[in-house]
């Protein structure tokens, strides 16, 4: 069995095509199609790009289009790369994933202002009542007695009061 990039080289050479003329024509990048015609697939990112500049291709240089996918198939599950076809499903979703799914839901040009007239009623119920407390507060009902209180008792160390004058002078 001949190899598909072989196929596609003698294809294209039997047209008298150049490689950047087969390129302009399908907008595939050069380095692609050499990629193609060598048979190196490591060079693409995953085997949905190779199928369609397959089919590109064989369409292009009026190849059996089916026969060269079946060919590039069997070329590709001999490779480590491209022997498996990728995950479509990928991880399963995190919890994360949920919130934030939820939060692509809600209507955010309604909730915005909905949620921030919410936060100054909150404000404003709040210093209003932090206002009427305040103002029935009494003003002196943290103070101590009127009178001079020493912080501690500490004998020898201050000098005793002299007595008082009796209240007739």
């Amino acid at each position: 069995m001949v190899p598909l990039g072989e196929q596609l080289r003698r294809a294209r050479e039997a047209r008298g095509w150049s490689i950047h003329q087969v390129a302009d024509t399908t907008k595939i990048r050069t380095d692609h199609v050499r990629a193609l015609e060598e048979g190196n697939y490591d060079v693409f990112v995953a085997p949905v790009y190779i199928r369609g500049f397959v089919r590109t291709l064989a369409s292009l240089l009026r190849l059996d289009v089916v026969e060269a996918v079946k060919t590039l198939e069997a070329e590709l599950a001999a490779t480590e790369k491209f022997r498996e076809p990728p995950s479509l499903s990928g991880p399963p979703p995190g919890p994360l994933d949920w919130v934030t799914l939820q939060l692509s839901r809600v209507r955010w040009r309604l909730v915005l202002p909905v949620l921030g007239v919410g936060l100054l009623l909150l404000v404003g119920i709040w210093g209003v009542g932090a206002w009427r407390e305040r103002q029935t507060r009494d003003p002196l009902a943290g103070l101590g007695p009127g009178l001079y209180q020493p912080a501690g008792q500490r004998s020898g160390e201050t000098l005793p009061l002299p007595p008082l004058p009796p209240p007739g002078n």
